[in-house]
């Protein structure tokens, strides 16, 4: 099985920050607003006149994801509505040049490289503007790899490209090989990424792809049987119910879910892509910014045990939600639902049995939490260790804690 230095070195990275940002952003509805909501191109293409994003906004949100832990953050250089926010060089005027008089993903790639983070575009496949698409698809699949060809050369280096859309079409034939040899003839580096939808999470596609993904849903480990080659994964989340602004949506994920659903995709070696939706001139909502904060300091606090460390195959016997990952000699034991200390009346989360059975072969010599270097309880009986963590003093709850595992 071929294994590409590309896919590992993503794997590492570990947490990104995924944004959905375009005309959409001013009709504060989402995303998918123009199709949902049956709004007639008249009225959607009235926002050209109100979106034009503050100066600041691509080194705010750079700087705002670096802080947070993300390495990489994915943009929608052009969502489903068809409007892009780079210069498409002469394909047409639905762009952000012809709008604002800025290209928008040029002040994007520059604020990554500013701020030391991997640029990633997001490119939709299917096309509500573009009338070919619907007319005539092999003049449509012509367009589109002009677009891609465009934000492939004139950017510099990209870390890869993240398509969406091709569930749309699913019997059609998208002349993928065509699109990806055009990608890797020009960014051989890049990840190539095609989401498979909430229909089909996980599955493996056309062999150029370097990872699966799984839109929303717990990932699981990959199925590489047949596979000429080693496939990444990737899940992405958002914190409401929309991906791209919405004025109206506050059924907010906490921030235990979202350190949760972290954690998970670390188990599987899958990459965490958080999504925020800015506002029309770019900027974040306060609890947008605040669901980054808490996962940034969670992430700071247990850096060591996300970014290499790999599924080490141990089982907790009698938790199998906790588990263990491993980095050579050193192994990570993740632990949920720890409990806090206090009284009764005081506390929410109630102590329980915080034992950790599995079998181990080497000796163990200490066992220590990744946040503080405190030492961890634990015994080790022949191959059989347990390992029995104190709950959370009052005052403090991590959601999931890492204990480091030395031998």
């Amino acid at each position: 099985m071929i294994i590409e230095k590309r896919i590992k070195e993503f794997e590492k990275l570990g947490f990104g920050l995924f944004v959905h940002f375009g005309l959409y952003s001013v009709i504060e509805k989402g995303e998918w607003s123009k199709e949902l909501l049956d709004i007639s191109w008249d009225e959607y293409l009235k926002t050209l006149d109100s979106f034009c994003p503050k100066e600041t906004w691509a080194d705010e949100l750079a700087l705002t994801a670096k802080e947070a832990g993300c390495k990489y953050i994915t943009l929608t250089t052009r969502h489903h509505d068809g409007f892009s926010l780079y210069d498409t060089c002469g394909l047409n005027t639905y762009d952000a040049p012809h709008v604002c008089g800025r290209d928008l993903i040029k002040e994007f790639v520059d604020a990554c490289n500013k701020h030391g983070i991997i640029p990633f575009f997001y490119h939709t496949l299917l096309d509500w503007h573009e009338e070919s698409y619907e007319t005539n698809f092999k003049e449509y699949l012509k367009y589109l790899r002009k677009s891609v060809e465009i934000i492939c050369k004139n950017y510099g280096k990209i870390g890869g490209i993240w398509f969406d859309g091709m569930w749309n079409k699913p019997d059609d034939d998208w002349e993928e090989d065509e699109l990806y040899s055009l990608i890797r003839s020009y960014q051989p580096d890049a990840m190539i990424i095609n989401n498979t939808g909430l229909d089909h999470r996980g599955e493996l596609g056309n062999i150029e792809l370097d990872s699966v993904t799984f839109e929303r849903g717990r990932p699981q480990p990959i199925n590489l049987e047949g596979s000429s080659k080693y496939i990444a994964s990737e899940m992405c989340e958002t914190l409401a119910d929309h991906w791209g602004y919405t004025k109206n949506d506050f059924n907010f994920k906490s921030g235990s879910n979202l350190i949760n659903s972290f954690a998970i995709c670390r188990r599987y070696r899958s990459n965490f892509l958080f999504n925020v939706g800015p506002k029309a001139d770019g900027s974040l909502r306060t609890v947008d910014k605040a669901a980054l904060e808490t996962l940034g300091q969670w992430t700071a606090l247990n850096e060591e045990a996300l970014r290499i460390p790999e599924p080490s195959g141990i089982e907790i016997k009698n938790k199998p939600n906790n588990f263990i990952l491993k980095n050579d000699n050193t192994y990570y034991l993740f632990i949920n639902d720890l409990g806090v200390w206090g009284d009764s009346n005081v506390t929410i989360n109630e102590v329980k049995d915080s034992s950790n059975i599995f079998t181990f072969k080497e000796k163990i010599k200490s066992v220590s939490w990744l946040d503080n270097g405190n030492e961890v309880n634990f015994t080790q009986n022949g191959d059989e260790v347990n390992i029995q963590p104190d709950p959370f003093k009052y005052g403090e709850n991590l959601v999931v804690r890492i204990a480091k595992i030395t031998v």
